[in-house]
């Protein structure tokens, strides 16, 4: 059966609501408190200071799960990945991938555009210290329940670290938990791939753990997890 919330619910919706959302006073408080006081470096700049909305190709066969938006980036920009050093990776790779229309995001009006892709997160408000609460997941979930039902065109789930690789398994239910890795594969049930990746936060990136090579090396897979797809339903 079709519940009323399913038959007037849509992608553009979920949004308006993650950026008025006010669940958890903890992320409230902080995101807020950095929107006031803000960063000399960007003196001048109006914060976003709410829930940060996805976005991206709402026909996407690529969705990608990230861990929550960055105080001074998103929280900042009001767009998903958009001004930190995590963001210039990824939307970097997304362009050699040929998912995204330039490189670089630096603002909401930039003119970056998704094809095929999606861009979320698990947490959609700004943690201290970029570490959401397990109670703060679970208040975000439904969120991006009703975004994986929504993108129905979707073929493959990136998830950009554990803590979205987790998310992600416990929204399908899946026991045992799949082990997480870089470039590790897990069959969903609606027939959809989580694949996972290292996120790429400076932490990783300045490390060595993700490198260019390895970044790359997840959005070829999935090139050819979305090809695949695509035969099977031609065949």
């Amino acid at each position: 059966m079709v519940s009323n919330r399913d038959q007037r619910d849509s992608v553009a919706a979920v949004q308006r609501e993650v950026a008025d959302c006010r669940r958890c006073p903890r992320l409230v408080q902080w995101r807020e408190e950095v929107a006031r006081t803000g960063r000399a470096s960007y003196a001048g700049q109006v914060y976003w200071g709410r829930g940060v909305p996805a976005f991206g190709d709402p026909h996407a066969p690529l969705v990608l799960v990230g861990l929550a938006p960055a105080a001074q980036g998103a929280n900042r920009t009001g767009r998903m990945f958009t001004g930190d050093r995590s963001g210039d990776w990824l939307f970097a790779a997304l362009y050699r991938a040929g998912f995204a229309s330039q490189p670089t995001s630096t603002a909401r009006d930039d003119g970056l555009e998704l094809t095929d892709a999606y861009v979320t997160a698990t947490v959609h408000c700004a943690p201290p210290a970029n570490k959401p609460t397990p109670a703060e997941r679970d208040a975000c979930a439904p969120y991006l329940t009703r975004e994986l039902a929504l993108l129905r065109e979707a073929v493959v789930v990136v998830a950009l670290g554990q803590f979205a690789w987790q998310a992600v398994s416990a929204h399908y239910g899946l026991r045992p938990r799949p082990a997480f890795g870089h470039l590790a594969e897990s069959p969903l049930p609606d027939g959809r791939t989580l694949l996972g990746s290292y996120h790429p936060s400076q932490q990783n990136t300045f490390t060595g753990k993700l490198t260019v090579p390895m970044f790359d090396a997840v959005f070829a897979r999935v090139r050819l997890l979305i090809d695949g797809a695509g035969q099977d339903t031609r065949s």
